[in-house]
Parts: C-alpha cells; sequence; structure tokens
C-alpha cells in the first residue's frame, strides 16, 4: 500500500517510495510495478500524473483525479509557481548556503535538445565527520543539505550536485562510486540519499494554499540517528521525536 498523504476531490499525493518508477517508460518495460498503477489499484479509479520524480528520489508525488484537474497543476508547474524541498545527503562539507545556476544538458534521450537553463539553492543543515578512508583520504566527509530547486529540469538536482562536486550518495550515474560503495559496506545504505519532503502550492480550484509533507524514508531516518542529526531534523519537521528503530 502506498503511503497517501493528502486527498482532496481534485488531487492526491503520496510519499513515493525510493526505487518506484513514476509511470512505465519505454527504457523500463521490465519493471512491473509503477506508482500510477499502483495508487489507480489501490484507490479504484483512475489517476492522471502532473509532474514527476526520479525512480531513486523518495517523497512528495502528486496525482490528478481528472484531466480537468491535472490541466491547472500541470500549467502551474510549468510557470514554476509551486515551492518544492528537497533533503539530501552529500559528498563533502558544502557552503552554508548556495545557488547553482548552471544549464542542464538533456540526457541522451532527448539529443535535439539544447541545454536548459537551471537553478537550485541549498543551505547546509549539519556536517560529520566519519573515521572512514575513501580514497586517498582517512576520513569521510558528509553534509546534510536542504535544496529548494527554482527550475524542474530532469535530475537537475543530482546534476547540480555532480557540478559543484558534492555527489549525492548512493546516486549511481552522476554520483561518486567510492562514497556510494562505502555506504553500501559500512551502513547497509544503497539508496539514493535525495527526497522530497515538502510540496507547496496554490490550489486551481479553492484558491487555498496547500502544503504537503513526506516523512523521510526509513533509511534516511536511520543515517540521521547515526550521525547524530535527528535534532537538526526534527527541528526541520522532517523526523517525528524521538524515534526508535527496531
Amino acid at each position: 500500500m502506498l503511503e497517501i498523504v493528502y486527498e482532496d476531490a481534485h488531487y492526491v499525493g503520496i510519499n513515493k517510495p525510493n526505487g518506484l518508477l513514476v509511470h512505465r517508460t519505454r527504457i523500463a518495460e521490465e519493471n512491473k510495478e509503477f506508482a500510477l498503477q499502483l495508487l489507480r489499484d489501490q484507490l479504484g479509479y483512475h489517476l492522471f500524473t502532473v509532474h514527476r520524480l526520479d525512480r531513486g528520489t523518495s517523497g512528495v508525488l502528486l496525482f490528478a483525479k481528472s484531466p480537468e484537474a491535472a490541466t491547472p497543476i500541470v500549467k502551474a508547474f510549468e510557470e514554476r509557481l509551486p515551492d518544492k524541498l528537497y533533503y539530501a545527503i552529500v559528498r563533502g562539507y558544502t557552503a552554508e548556503a548556495g545557488t547553482i545556476d548552471s544549464p542542464i544538458q538533456p540526457d541522451k534521450d532527448h539529443k535535439h535538445k539544447a541545454a536548459q537553463d537551471a537553478v537550485t539553492h541549498y543551505s547546509r543543515l549539519a556536517t560529520v565527520e566519519l573515521q572512514i578512508p575513501v580514497g586517498p583520504y582517512q576520513t569521510s566527509r558528509y553534509s546534510l543539505i536542504e535544496i529548494k530547486p527554482e527550475t524542474g529540469r530532469m535530475h537537475q538536482i543530482r546534476k547540480h550536485c555532480a557540478h559543484i562536486r558534492h555527489y549525492i550518495v548512493g546516486d549511481k550515474r552522476h554520483g561518486d562510486w567510492r562514497h556510494n560503495k562505502m555506504f553500501v559496506e559500512h551502513f547497509e545504505s544503497s539508496s539514493l540519499l535525495l527526497h522530497a519532503a515538502q510540496l507547496r502550492f496554490v490550489h486551481p480550484f479553492t484558491g487555498e494554499p496547500v502544503n504537503i509533507k513526506a516523512q523521510l524514508p526509513l533509511n534516511i531516518r536511520r543515517l540521521c540517528q547515526q550521525f547524530n542529526w535527528t535534532s537538526v531534523m526534527a527541528s526541520q519537521e522532517a523526523l517525528p521525536q524521538p524515534i526508535q528503530f527496531l
């Protein structure tokens, strides 16, 4: 059962698990489960996608219950009106805050398209230094960051973190394999450590503000506890307090 974090007469939002595709694509035909189909089966009626999350990204994913409901919210996303907030664990100590303004070249399946403007804002919430050697270094450093993308390009956050060489841990395509390997070996963590925690927009039919939140997945919550970041994330309302793990 998918976790429903928002529902009204027009829209339904879920906390998408890591590793689940939003819908069937021609490059992933071997996968039998998709968020769209799973939620349709769970609720018993048709749904319509209005935006997307990468397969590896967990968090808030919104669907419309009708084509009439989909049209205005899709337009809002195209006009960059919804506010999106993500959390990620990245390699190294980032600056306390920054803006990445770097055009993104579409992936190889879209070679006919030119690079698109892309802007991502971030702030550092916490850091940790582990006594675990990675590559030529005797210790390894990581940052917990809050991310607010201004644009919504494909793989934008992952590519922008790679652009500033603060790769998201667990990113197999745009990340650093050495740090990914260390997290698997020392923390049994193989997933992409990127979570869409919040989506805010003005409801197209009521005019009221909507604020949808999705709790961090268990793996990131576990790492936050191991890195002594739980109080930081509790202050961000991203974690319940106290946290207990079986």
